[in-house]
């Protein structure tokens, strides 16, 4: 008779933990991981770009090369992400040798630990373990999850999906859906993105995206990682057309998940021209964007009776000087209302100096928000200008909102 697991919650905030691997399962796994406050070193000759990103924010430490045991000293848990059951097999021995309980994506039988189907809500954390079949754990995590959107006695479910969107477990065909995942915080997906990505077979995820959000993937989904990460690594939006359009025509339910809204200088426009070419019918979730959730998570309204009537929301990816640029700087310098610039950090220096050549006020109150509603949320406060040097100062690094005007102010109750 086999013998049940035994729950437990890890309490891991600062403690060491090892993942053995840098391919999907690990991308899945370690965002969670950074989540809980784990110390996580991540062991791996070749690395995602996800998890690259998460490497380069200081998130997680990253050891390019192959485990050793020496590796597992110190470790309080180790999660092997690899698919080759031989080097599986060796880091499992070294963490038996260090009574280190060790979770395997290869073998379930062979690892003295399991990762339960999970789902979150607030500060509740549901984990469900099925005996070894993944596919009953997530039925039951998917059931309580929608039990948890239990209002007033009303079960706050999506409408029925009325147009072409299909999923290949009914037999129809296959279909794409671009949903917007909001802003960072997992939460801030809307209902139906959040339904949509629980019955996907694929999914092709930006670096932005929440990582919790894939921690809670149904087994056997697809992740495709289509991280474009500032100066490494990246997908041409070419390649990702093209899983789309191809996954979709294999027969598979397609979720591209894109930080923020997918038409906010999300590209989904290009996404969904190339899918309508080929053919393949498109769903379009709205997400959250950033360039109005990071300003109100740094506690700016980008509108204020009295203060501000309109905003504007540009991209800075493009130096003003530049013959590519598409954006008339020198009109919003004579606007009165609130700037929010997205993409902007790198240029920030040169888009500050010629909003001011063109007579935008020094004194104008200015903020640069880092990866807002997230842990790793921080603000920068100046005027327009200082806050270039202000930014480069703190340190701040993309994805970054920059938002302009005196709405920044308008809340200050520091007084």
């Amino acid at each position: 008779m086999t013998a049940n697991p035994y729950p437990l919650g890890l309490r891991l905030a600062g403690l060491p933990v090892v993942v053995v691997g840098g391919g999907t399962v690990a991308t899945r796994r370690v965002p969670a991981l950074i989540d809980a406050g784990a110390d996580v070193l991540l062991v791996t000759p070749e690395i995602s770009p996800a998890l690259r990103a998460h490497a380069d924010a200081g998130r997680l430490r990253w050891a390019a090369r192959r485990f050793v045991p020496e590796d597992l000293d110190g470790a309080w848990l180790v999660q092997v992400a690899i698919d080759d059951p031989v080097a599986a097999a060796t880091v499992s021995a070294a963490a038996a040798e260090r009574r280190i309980f060790c979770v395997r994506a290869d073998d379930r039988t062979a690892a003295t630990a399991w990762t339960p189907a999970v789902t979150r809500h607030g500060p509740v954390t549901v984990g469900v373990l099925g005996g070894g079949d993944p596919h009953r754990a997530m039925a039951v995590r998917d059931a309580i999850r929608t039990l948890l959107h239990v209002r007033k006695g009303t079960l706050l479910t999506p409408p029925v999906e009325e147009g072409p969107l299909v999923n290949t477990r009914t037999g129809r065909g296959g279909a794409v859906a671009l949903v917007g995942a909001g802003p960072g915080d997992a939460e801030l997906i809307t209902l139906k993105g959040w339904r949509l990505l629980t019955e996907a077979d694929v999914v092709v995820a930006d670096r932005l995206v929440p990582g919790l959000l894939l921690d809670e993937l149904r087994s056997g989904v697809e992740l495709v990682d289509a991280s474009k990460i500032p100066y490494g690594p990246s997908r041409t939006q070419e390649e990702i057309n093209q899983i789309l359009v191809d996954r979709a025509r294999a027969g598979s339910f397609v979720v591209r998940l894109k930080g923020g809204d997918p038409y906010v200088f999300g590209r989904g426009g290009e996404e969904l021209l190339a899918c309508a070419e080929a053919g393949v019918p498109v769903t379009v979730v709205p997400g959250v964007t950033s360039s109005i959730a990071a300003p109100a998570a740094a506690g700016v309204p980008v509108t204020h009776r009295g203060v501000a009537h309109e905003f504007t929301v540009v991209s800075g990816h493009v130096a003003p000087d530049s013959p590519d640029s598409l954006v008339r700087w020198e009109a919003l310098a004579g606007l009165r209302g609130t700037l929010v610039i997205l993409m902007g950090l790198k240029n920030l220096p040169a888009i500050t100096a010629t909003l001011l050549a063109h007579g935008r006020p020094a004194d104008t109150p200015a903020a640069v928000v880092q990866e807002a509603t997230t842990g790793s949320e921080r603000v920068v406060r100046a005027t327009l200008g200082e806050v270039a040097a202000a930014v480069a100062d703190a340190g701040l690094r993309p994805p970054a909102v920059v938002v302009l005007g005196d709405v920044v102010t308008a809340l200050d109750l520091s007084e």
